[in-house]
């Protein structure tokens, strides 16, 4: 292939745009992650319909181009505070050329994010379109799978609750000191291979309800655009303040769904805090008519179970399972630590 990669230009923007809606149709010479929306295969790029001045800083857009025709494009968002980046739309169009043409665009990130100190490279996507053996073939690793779960705009949102229904469950808004709570949540319902590799801080968990992508989900690009909340629910058996579940509402501004994450202990019903989030999200639909009503979007992980069961009790549809994979930039070396000593 006699093309090149390179950052893309404004004046891209109509070329890009036509090559992220080709990419989510049902065509043979076209490639995409693949992930599902409102029960349609729909990039974000076009989910969101940014123009690219719209972006951050921190973002970046490459497309491939040959013979003055773009190709292929991928868009990455850069977390300084973690260096991590994570791809968020891989497309690319042609006969024969398509595999090779998203492979270059990824060997080309990877080598910028080396240069710009990127320590960890995260991807969500489908299992088809040969999308993981790509990933892997470019040195990602799998390290998890996640639900997507959609409720429609053809059920009635619940009412929300009043104060006394909140305090009653023990449900209250996030705060920086629930850093350390939050963090034991994590850990007690995630696998410790994943919370290696995601390698979370307490100053990540601080930072709950400031758009942050803590805990990471396929669908994190959705909350940069939304108005993020973050809820804790108490353990009533725990006289210490311990935290039983967690929940993130992002709320759409835009034509875009709404996003609600649960994370819960095994042994914690999830029904009440589910129902919490959606009349919530029902009382700021309500507001003065400022958020459209495009549905939910839910991510759970697989090893996360039975929170599907009460997403699914509360009206939400499965939409599909994608894959999560990553991959580290950097050696990981043993702490150093004190051991016993023998005289």
């Amino acid at each position: 292939m006699s093309g090149r990669v390179r950052l893309a230009r404004l004046t891209d923007l109509a070329a890009l745009g036509e090559l992220s809606r080709l990419c989510q149709q049902d065509n043979v010479d076209a490639r995409s992650l693949g992930l599902p929306v409102m029960g349609r295969r729909i990039g974000v790029f076009s989910l969101f319909r940014l123009p690219l001045g719209a972006f951050r800083p921190n973002d970046l857009l490459f497309v491939y181009e040959d013979e003055r025709r773009i190709s292929g494009l991928l868009r990455v968002e850069r977390d300084a505070s973690r260096d991590e980046w994570t791809i968020v739309e891989l497309d690319a169009i042609g006969a024969g050329d398509s595999g090779e043409t998203r492979f270059r665009l990824v060997q080309h990130l990877l080598r910028d994010g080396a240069k710009r100190g990127a320590i960890r490279f995260h991807v969500a996507c489908s299992d088809g379109q040969g999308n993981p053996e790509l990933f892997m073939q470019a040195g990602f690793a799998r390290y998890g799978q996640e639900l997507l779960l959609f409720r429609g705009t053809d059920k009635p949102l619940p009412q929300p609750w009043s104060d006394e229904q909140t305090r009653a469950a023990g449900i209250r808004p996030c705060q920086p000191l629930d850093a350390l709570p939050l963090a034991r949540l994590y850990s007690s319902v995630t696998p410790q291979p994943v919370a290696r590799l995601e390698s979370y801080r307490l100053a990540d968990w601080e930072r709950q309800g400031a758009n942050t992508l803590i805990p990471r989900s396929s669908l994190a690009p959705i909350l940069r655009f939304a108005e993020m909340e973050s809820y804790i629910q108490l353990d009533p058996n725990d006289g210490a303040g311990g935290v039983a579940a967690l929940l993130q509402l992002g709320v759409a501004r835009e034509e875009q769904p709404h996003y609600l994450k649960v994370l819960a202990r095994p042994d914690v019903d999830a029904s009440p805090l589910v129902d919490f989030g959606l009349g919530l999200l029902a009382a700021r639909i309500g507001r003065g008519g400022s958020c459209p009503d495009n549905g939910v979007l839910a991510p759970v992980r697989t090893y996360e179970s039975p929170i599907n069961r009460r997403l699914e009790e509360a009206g939400f549809a499965g939409l599909d399972t994608v894959t999560l994979l990553m991959k580290e930039a950097v050696v990981r070396v043993a702490e150093p630590a004190l051991v016993p000593a023998v005289r």
